[in-house]
């Protein structure tokens, strides 16, 4: 039900931009998270957007790097990842959950219930 496109190889310090889009849900009623895992590493959230309030939450890793974005009108949810590292190198998936209350952090990873397939990003010289 989540797509993701935009993976691909890419140098240090260069940019991606990922896009997940869904074809049955309308992610502007839902808190998406982009997850991440690299080989070996367990999956991580990169960043993620909270139904309702709007806040966005970015791990230290990609702080002030990515930028996650919604677009209602196309029914999508970017992630603008610029000055890329080897470290980013990873699959990228697209999550989204329902409101589970304000108090809960959309990066607590925990009760997405629609998953995309996953984008390839790799970071290489």
């Amino acid at each position: 039900q989540l797509a993701e496109s935009g993976g691909g190889l890419v140098q240090p310090g260069g940019s991606l931009r990922l896009s997940c889009a869904a074809s049955v849900i309308t992610l502007n009623y839902f808190t998406i998270a982009w997850f991440r895992q690299a080989p070996g590493k367990e999956r991580e959230v990169v960043s993620c957007v909270s139904v309702g309030s709007g806040n966005a939450f970015y791990a230290d890793s990609v702080q002030g790097r990515f930028t996650i974005s919604r677009d209602d009108d196309r029914n999508t949810v970017t992630l603008q990842m610029n000055s890329l590292k080897p470290e980013d190198t990873a699959v990228y998936r697209c999550a989204a959950r329902g409101f589970l209350g304000s108090a809960r952090s959309c990066a607590d990873g925990l009760n997405y219930g629609y998953w995309g397939q996953g984008t390839q990003v790799t970071v290489s010289s």
